[in-house]
């Protein structure tokens, strides 16, 4: 029998589980089950809480379909919430070791329980081996890829896990499942990619849209915001404080002239906890 918590951060939902203090096993497979809305919890994915020795706890992290994964912006301010409001912790600065490198959350705290998280998302990462994306162009602003009818340019960051950002002229009308599910896999990518489409509201505000590697259209993707908006600012179109406006909600994402820094500041919530008596086979 394993516990687990649903949280979300704007919708994007995960399972979380304190690997601390359970044995958990087969975590794709795990992963897998539970991500599966009809026969399982019903979430994007499965998020691990475990020790480090080189930060207060380890975050890994696996999509729906049983990948693992380098990092979520969402998911890591739930990992916050998870770690503060069940007493694995009473800092209100944590560190979290990720596969993409340890990160700083600020634990914004009311009635006894953290209400948002403030991360240091650290800078963003320009280099195309690094991202990793075939192009000779550094930084990528300018990659032409065309998907059945359409053509797209694309300007490429990785905040850890890597994505292409695009414009759109109108995100609420975007067929983001058909183009999403073929750019994803683009030869061009050699991990795959997260893709997000964005519309330019003005210098303080856009909109997104993101298709997920490995986990489909998501109502919000906390890195993908950053990479949207570390985007919209190499190529002049916002101000470096910008609100990003999701499906599941607003964040309020900075590139910080003086460090570099990416700095995300956002919601995370607690939906139910539960017992998993026993994975299904089928």
């Amino acid at each position: 029998m394993i516990k687990f918590t649903k949280m979300h951060g704007l919708g994007n939902d995960y399972v979380y589980m304190d690997a601390i203090h359970q044995n958990i096993e087969e975590e794709s497979s795990l992963a897998q089950f539970v991500s599966n809305r009809n026969f399982g919890v019903g979430s994007d994915g499965l998020i691990l809480i475990c020790k480090s020795k080189i930060a207060d706890f380890k975050m890994r992290m696996f999509n729906a379909d049983g990948s693992e994964a380098e990092m979520c912006g969402n998911g890591i301010r739930c990992v916050g919430k998870f770690v503060y409001d069940k007493g694995l912790t009473d800092k209100t600065e944590v560190t979290i070791e990720t596969l993409a490198g340890i990160k700083i959350l600020q634990l914004h705290v009311e009635n006894g329980k953290v209400k948002t998280v403030k991360v240091d998302m650290g800078e963003p990462i320009l280099n195309p081996k690094e991202i990793p994306v075939i192009s000779e162009e550094e930084p990528v602003k300018n990659l032409t890829l065309k998907a059945k009818d359409k053509e797209f340019t694309f300007t490429c960051v990785s905040m850890g896990n890597p994505h292409a950002i695009t414009i759109v002229e109108n995100t609420k009308d975007f067929d983001v499942e058909t183009y999403g599910k073929i750019l994803e896999v683009d030869k061009v990518f050699p991990n795959k990619t997260n893709v997000e489409f964005i519309e330019i509201v003005d210098k303080n505000h856009i909109k997104m849209r993101v298709w997920e590697r490995g986990a489909g259209e998501t109502l919000a993707c906390g890195t993908g915001a950053c990479a949207s908006v570390v985007a919209c600012i190499l190529n002049g179109l916002t101000n470096n404080i910008v609100k990003v406006e999701l499906l599941g909600g607003p964040l309020e994402i900075e590139w910080n002239k003086e460090d570099y820094h990416v700095y995300m500041t956002g919601p995370a919530v607690t939906v139910f906890e539960g017992e998993l008596i026993e994975m299904s086979k089928n």
